[in-house]
């Protein structure tokens, strides 16, 4: 978080790239795009180190010897990874939003008045764009069970982050609403099939 923040405060005080940052909509833009990339990719650290490691060293055996079912113990892990990835994206563009909103009170680098319909339009953005991001944080999961590796993992997260964080003359491939709708299903498919079948599956 101290780092996205800094990071835009560096883009702000540049003379030569601060008109990136001119006006509400831009800023808001650029802190969603580094907090959702950077939150993703943390999405898939947690799923190598709850999951994909433990499968690797076999220790998810021991767990699934205590009387609790296996998808129970799979759909915590889950809900665990995605509760933590949508918190923390929420949380972390508030307060960069707030401190950048409280940079731009003393240095003036976005000019527009802050209304209550931008507010309200960027308020539903992050709930919307954290919800999307907290589903494509699971995708990673299918390319680590593979061969249960964790790097995959954490590769995949960043070919992810990649994809829908890219950014070009101000197009991002998230901006097509088919896209992050399509990934967040695709997420989602993923996490119920990596518990489905798990009372029957052998993991050793």
């Amino acid at each position: 978080m101290a780092c996205i923040f800094g990071l835009i405060c560096l883009i702000s005080f540049d003379p030569t790239e601060s008109q990136e940052l001119a006006s509400y909509e831009k800023l808001f833009s650029v802190i969603d795009l580094l907090t959702r990339g950077t939150f993703i990719v943390f999405g898939a650290v947690l799923l190598a180190r709850f999951i994909i490691e433990e499968y690797r060293t076999k220790s998810i055996s021991v767990l699934f010897t205590y009387p609790i079912s296996r998808k129970k113990l799979m759909i915590a892990k889950l809900i665990v990874v995605f509760s933590f990835t949508f918190l923390s994206i929420v949380l972390a563009e508030l307060v960069v939003g707030l401190l950048m909103l409280a940079v731009n009170h003393s240095r003036e680098f976005i000019h527009e008045k802050l209304t209550m319909d931008i507010v309200g339009r960027q308020a539903l953005a992050i709930l919307m764009n954290a919800l999307a991001a907290s589903f494509m944080s699971l995708i990673p999961l299918f390319f680590g069970m593979r061969k249960y590796s964790t790097s995959a993992t954490v590769v995949a997260s960043i070919l992810i982050v990649f994809v829908v964080c890219g950014s070009t003359n101000d197009f991002s491939l998230n901006s097509i609403v088919a896209v992050p709708i399509t990934l967040s299903w695709i997420g989602a498919i993923i996490a119920y099939a990596s518990f489905r079948n798990i009372e029957r599956k052998d993991i050793i």
